[in-house]
């Protein structure tokens, strides 16, 4: 799988104030922070959506249901600008939709068992070096996608099996777990 953000487009030219090498300050967060409230509505929404939906329906028809689906979308489109303004502002790549389980308490004894599966991610930040060069950030995708079917075709040569991987550009790949469930992985 191959995936450029989506088709959203990440020139190549950044504000060299907020993403230089320079502390950054008088910078006003009240489209940050707007944006932060607009997003906590809009979950709050969603809780309340499920929450109701779900009393109607089973999981699965709850999960495709519109109301659910266009909340998820509404949050994904504000997580997206938030993304975007921490970026355009701040010159940062905030991994702010990620998910990340504590497993610190989990049993380190804990068998594993075949078709038990996980994700991984490698990110890089990478910047154009600061003399004039042909160098371009969208020739970085291609090496990041054929650096990640050469660690796939390691990964199966010592026996492991890759369902799908991708590569991304501004965001991290999110994989298809659904599909995964489904057929009983």
């Amino acid at each position: 799988m191959n995936d450029a953000h989506d088709g959203h487009e990440h020139p190549d030219e950044h504000d060299p104030a907020s993403h230089g090498r320079e502390p950054l300050a008088g910078v006003d967060p009240a489209d940050l922070h707007a944006t932060v409230d607009e997003l906590a509505v809009a979950l709050h929404a969603y809780v309340e959506t499920a929450v109701g939906v779900r009393a109607e329906f089973g999981a699965r028809e709850a999960d495709e249901d519109p109301r659910v689906l266009a909340l998820e979308a509404r949050v994904g489109s504000l997580n997206a600008r938030l993304y975007d303004l921490l970026h355009a502002r701040l010159g940062l790549h905030a991994d702010l939709t990620g998910m990340t389980w504590d497993d610190t308490d989990a049993d380190a004894d804990t068998t594993v068992s075949p078709g038990d599966h996980d994700t991984f991610h490698l990110g890089f930040v990478v910047e154009l070096p600061p003399t004039v060069s042909d160098l371009t950030l969208d020739a970085v995708i291609d090496i990041v996608d054929d650096g990640g079917a050469q660690i796939a075709h390691t990964l199966t040569e010592r026996g492991f099996v890759v369902g799908e991987w991708g590569a991304g550009r501004g965001a991290p790949v999110l994989l298809d777990d659904e599909d995964d469930e489904e057929d009983g992985l």
